[in-house]
C-alpha cells in the first residue's frame, strides 16, 4: 500500500455529516475532521473535533502514532508504524511496533477502526490489540467547534469546561460546549480521562496553502483518554453531537453491534448487481469495482430535514446539494443501484423547492433562501424524471410531479429569471444576462464570470429538446392533449433549426454558443451531450463527427478537458488562489463526470459494437484505478488538463462516481 499523504479517507452518516483525513493521519485541509456534524441536516456543518492523536505505550516505551504538520516540521511521525490501511468497508488501520524496539519476542499490532452510524452525528473509534500481551493507549482529541468553511484560532471566548460523569457500567462520559452556537460535544469511553486542558498552535494544512487560503489553525485539547489494552479488552471511544447516549449495556458491546450493523448495510448496497450471480461469479474484479462504486455512491445521498425526503450532496469535503449536480448524478447513484424510493424522494424534494419554473441551483449551508441562478438544473430535472419512470415504472410519482413539470415548461416558454426564454422564431432556448453564468461552466469571482456563455449554449438546446419530448410523453399518458400538442410543436421547431444553427463545418463539430450573429467555435465538451441524451437532434453522420472531435481534442484518461489544448485560452493546470483556480476551472481542467456522456455517445456513434465496448473498457480502467489514488473508494471532481493529470478540487464528487458507475454497470 502506497501511503502517500494525498490519499484521503471519508466516512459519512447519511445526514450530511462526515469524518475525513489523510490515511497517514495528518490533516491537510481545514475540512478534515474526526466529527463534522450536520446541525441542520444535510447542512449547517460544523467541525467539532478535528482529530485525535494516539500514543501506544509498551514495556515502558511510548510510541506516538499521530501525525501533524507544524511550521517547518512534521510531528509526530507516527506514519512510520503504519503497516496497512483498508476499506472493508469501514476504514481500518494496522499499526505495528516492532519487537526489536521493545525487546520482546513478537511485534505489537494495533488495529484501529472508525465509522459513523447511519443517521447520527456520531463517530466511533475502536482499538484492538491483535498481537502482544498488553499496552496502554493514550488519546488526545483536538477540538475547535467551528463552521467547516473556516479556520479556528485561539480566543478568549472558547469554553474549555468539561462536565464529567461515570455510568453504571463504569464508562466515562465527558461533555463540553466550546461556544454557545455550537452543539454539545460528548465523548464516551470505556477507559479513563485525565483532565488537563491545553491549546495546540499552528497546525498547518498544506492543501489550503496551495489554494491560497488561511492554512493555519489552533485547537484545544481538554486532556487525555486512557485505556489498558489486552487482546481480549479492546478500547471504544464514541464522539457525538447528539443527546447523551442511552446505554443498556457497556459501551464496547453496544458499538460492536453498531459496527456489525453498518458493515451489513454497506455490503447490501451492491445487492442490485450480484443478487443473481452464483458464488463463483461474485469474487471478480468487476463485482468488486461495482461494490466499491456503490458504496462510494451511497456517501452522497443524504436525508433532508426530518420529513423523510432526500437529496444528493455534490461533493466532499465542501459542497452542499446543488440542483444541477443532483439531477445529473441521480441516474447513476439511485437508478443504476435500484434505489428507486430514494430517487422518488429526491425528485419530490426538489419539486417542493421549485420557483418560477426553476429548481434551485444550490441550497446554501447556512440555510438561507436557495439560489436559482441556473438554466440547466431544471432541464436535467426532466431528464432525471424520465429516467426514473423508465427504470422504476412508477407512474404514480410522475403524476405527482406532473403539475410542477408543466409549470416549468410554461415558465420557460414565456420567460423566467435571467432572461431564460424560448425564442419564438427558432424555438431554441436563450439564457443569460451580462455578468451571469447560468450553465455548469459557472466559475465566477466577484462580478467576473469566466465562461458566461450568454445566448444559446449548445447543450442547453439538447436538454431543452429532451425536456419537451419528455413532457410530450408524460402529457400523452395524462391525456393532456393541449400540453402534448404544445410541446410537440415547440420540439419540432427546435429540431428543425438546431443543426443548421449550430453545425460548424470548418471544425467538423458543433458551435459551443450561438448569440445572435456571434458563433463561439471553442471546442468544448458541452456538445457531447447532444449525442448522449436520449432524443437525437443531429444526423448520425454528424454525431460521429462530434464524437471524433471530442475524442481528438478533449479526451484524457480521467475525463474530458473543458477546452481544447489548441485554444489560446487553454489552462492546463488548476492551482493557485481563488482567481487563478476559477479562471482555469472551465478553461482546460478535466472533469471526470463528462466521461459518462462521452462513453454513451461513443457507444451510440459506434452502434454499441463489441469493439466499441472493448475500447470503453480500456478507457475506463484509469478511473477505476483512481479509486485507490486520492479519495479512497471515490472519484475526484477534476484533474489537471496536462499530464500527469493531477487530481484537484473535491476528492469525492457525486457526478463523477455516478457517471462511472452508470456506464460500467449499464453499458458495458
Amino acid at each position: 500500500m502506497d501511503f502517500n499523504i494525498s490519499r484521503e479517507w471519508l466516512e459519512t452518516n447519511g445526514i450530511g455529516g462526515f469524518a475525513s483525513s489523510t490515511v497517514l493521519g495528518c490533516n491537510t485541509r481545514r475540512y478534515h475532521a474526526l466529527l463534522c456534524a450536520a446541525t441542520k441536516p444535510p447542512l449547517g456543518r460544523m467541525v467539532l473535533v478535528n482529530k485525535a492523536d494516539e500514543t501506544l505505550t509498551v514495556a515502558g516505551r511510548s510510541f506516538d502514532l499521530g501525525c501533524n504538520q507544524y511550521p517547518g516540521t512534521i510531528y509526530p511521525s507516527g506514519y512510520q508504524f503504519l503497516r496497512d490501511f483498508v476499506l472493508d468497508p469501514l476504514p481500518r488501520w494496522i499499526y505495528v511496533i516492532p519487537h526489536t524496539a521493545i525487546s520482546q519476542e513478537q511485534d505489537v499490532v494495533l488495529q484501529k477502526t472508525v465509522w459513523m452510524p447511519y443517521g447520527h452525528n456520531t463517530t466511533v473509534m475502536r482499538y484492538e490489540l491483535l498481537s502482544g500481551d498488553e499496552a496502554t493507549l493514550t488519546l488526545h482529541p483536538f477540538i475547535t467547534g467551528r463552521d467547516y468553511h473556516h479556520s479556528h484560532h485561539y480566543n478568549g471566548a472558547f469554553n474549555g469546561y468539561c462536565e464529567r460523569r461515570t455510568d453504571q457500567f463504569e464508562c466515562c462520559h465527558i461533555k463540553m460546549q466550546p461556544y454557545t452556537d455550537c452543539p454539545f460535544i460528548q465523548f464516551s469511553l470505556d477507559g479513563g480521562f485525565n483532565e488537563g486542558g491545553a491549546w495546540y498552535y499552528s497546525f498547518e494544512y498544506e492543501v489550503e496553502r496551495e489554494r491560497g487560503l488561511d492554512f493555519t489553525e489552533d485547537a484545544y485539547c481538554p486532556g487525555a483518554f486512557v485505556w489498558h489494552l489486552t487482546p481480549n479488552q479492546p478500547a471504544t471511544l464514541v464522539i457525538t453531537a447528539e443527546t447523551e447516549l442511552p446505554l443498556n449495556e457497556p459501551l464496547g458491546p453496544t458499538y460492536e453491534k453498531s459496527r456489525a450493523t453498518e458493515i451489513t448495510r454497506r455490503q447490501q448496497l451492491s445487492a442490485f448487481f450480484d443478487r443473481d450471480l452464483d458464488e463463483s461469479s461474485r469474487a471478480t474484479p468487476r463485482t468488486e469495482y461495482v461494490a466499491r462504486l456503490a458504496r462510494g455512491a451511497d456517501q452522497f445521498i443524504a436525508q433532508r430535514g426530518s420529513d423523510g425526503l432526500h437529496t444528493i450532496l455534490a461533493g466532499y469535503p465542501w459542497f452542499s446539494d446543488w440542483g444541477r449536480d443532483t439531477m445529473i448524478a441521480l441516474p447513476g447513484l439511485c437508478l443504476t443501484t435500484q434505489r428507486y424510493d430514494i430517487a422518488a424522494s429526491i425528485l419530490k424534494s426538489f419539486a417542493e423547492a421549485t420557483s418560477q419554473g426553476m429548481i434551485p441551483n444550490r441550497f446554501p449551508d447556512a440555510g438561507e433562501t436557495p439560489d436559482y441562478n441556473t438554466v440547466d438544473a431544471t432541464l436535467w430535472y426532466f431528464h432525471a424524471a424520465a429516467k426514473y419512470l423508465e427504470r422504476s415504472g412508477d407512474w404514480d410519482t410522475i403524476k405527482e410531479l406532473y403539475p410542477t413539470l408543466r409549470d416549468c415548461i410554461d415558465w420557460h416558454l414565456r420567460g423566467t429569471r435571467y432572461d431564460i426564454r424560448a425564442d419564438p422564431v427558432d424555438g431554441l432556448l436563450h439564457s443569460g444576462e451580462p455578468g451571469t453564468q447560468l450553465t455548469w461552466m459557472d466559475a465566477k469571482v466577484g462580478d467576473h464570470a469566466f465562461t458566461p456563455r450568454v445566448g444559446k449554449p449548445v447543450e442547453i438546446q439538447s436538454l431543452w429538446y429532451n425536456a419537451l419530448r419528455t413532457m410530450m410523453d408524460f402529457a400523452g399518458r395524462m391525456e393532456d392533449k393541449n400540453t402534448k400538442q404544445l410541446c410537440g410543436d415547440w420540439s419540432r421547431r427546435v429540431k428543425s433549426n438546431f443543426q443548421t444553427t449550430f453545425w460548424n463545418e470548418t471544425a467538423n463539430c458543433l458551435y459551443d454558443v450561438v448569440n445572435d450573429d456571434h458563433k463561439d467555435g471553442s471546442i468544448r465538451p458541452n456538445q457531447i451531450l447532444v449525442v448522449s441524451l436520449p432524443h437525437r437532434l443531429i444526423t448520425a453522420d454528424c454525431e460521429q463527427r462530434v464524437v471524433a472531435a471530442v475524442q481528438r481534442e478533449l479526451l484524457t484518461p480521467y475525463g474530458l478537458r473543458s477546452l481544447s489544448p489548441n485554444d489560446p485560452q487553454y489552462r492546463g493546470v488548476y492551482s493557485g488562489n481563488q482567481w487563478e483556480r476559477d479562471s482555469s476551472y472551465h478553461q482546460g481542467t478535466v472533469w471526470a463526470w463528462l466521461i459518462g456522456p462521452f462513453f454513451s455517445a461513443y457507444l451510440r456513434a459506434n452502434r454499441n459494437s463489441g469493439q466499441a465496448k472493448n475500447q470503453v473498457r480500456e478507457w475506463i480502467a484509469p478511473l477505476l484505478a483512481h479509486l485507490d489514488e486520492a479519495g479512497l473508494g471515490s472519484i475526484s471532481e477534476i484533474f489537471d488538463g496536462n499530464a500527469p493529470y493531477t487530481p484537484r478540487g473535491c476528492f469525492a464528487q457525486a457526478w463523477s462516481v455516478a457517471e462511472v458507475l452508470r456506464v460500467y454497470v449499464e453499458e458495458l
